[in-house]
């Protein structure tokens, strides 16, 4: 992981789609310590945020495609041995984190490609499923783009706050602090979304009943 850490050590907009592409695939990279920091330096004068943003979620959008293909024309056996192979325990990456986005995705359908670019421990393997379920690659690519961007935009957000208030030898601190707070309200926000998506078809199916 030194390849990693001087990815990390020396972020651009370069730097920041490379690191972004593979948080997208299976590589544990976590966007937190990348869209932040990086953000943080642009606060400063040294990068654009926008273009933090636009970069981030176009690394994001490579790096879920080539899981996407790879489940979509590799197949659920081949793509289960990879996780429960030793390059996949490198990537921290098993066939029950697998099984679990797949779960979600079934739960929640084509919407859960968005809504999952928010949640940790799914984020990287949601398009796994959608490859899986051949969902169509214009709509998974829309989704993923929206969901990626939002995720991306709340980091970007943090990074810029933070260095009005945080010196940069504290900044990975500061980061791992308030990203468990985030992480908290964003699986409150989904719930909340989810819980009115469903009550909005229960109203609806209730109607065309009594239709």
């Amino acid at each position: 992981m030194n390849f990693i850490s001087s990815l990390l050590g020396n972020l651009n907009y370069g730097t920041i789609l490379l690191l972004m592409l593979l948080e997208s695939t299976v590589i544990p990279v976590p966007s937190e310590l990348v869209v932040a920091p990086a953000a943080y330096h642009a606060a400063g004068g040294n990068l654009n945020i926008f273009l933090i943003v636009m970069f981030a979620t176009l690394g994001a959008d490579i790096g879920a495609s080539i899981n996407y293909v790879a489940a979509y024309y590799l197949g659920r056996p081949v793509i289960y041995r990879f996780a429960n192979s030793r390059w996949g325990k490198m990537c921290l990456v098993s066939q029950k984190k697998v099984e679990k986005s797949e779960q979600y995705f079934n739960d929640h359908g084509i919407i859960s490609t968005l809504i999952g670019r928010l949640l940790p421990g799914i984020r990287h393997l949601i398009s796994i499923p959608a490859g899986l379920a051949k969902m169509h690659y214009g709509k998974f690519l829309l989704y993923t783009t929206i969901g990626a961007g939002i995720w991306h935009s709340v980091l970007a957000t943090l990074g810029w706050y933070l260095h009005s208030v945080v010196p940069e030898d504290q900044l990975d601190d500061k980061i791992g602090e308030y990203g468990e707070y985030l992480k908290f309200f964003i699986i409150l926000a989904v719930v909340l979304l989810l819980g009115y998506f469903f009550i909005k078809a229960m109203i609806k199916k209730k109607k065309q009943g009594q239709i």
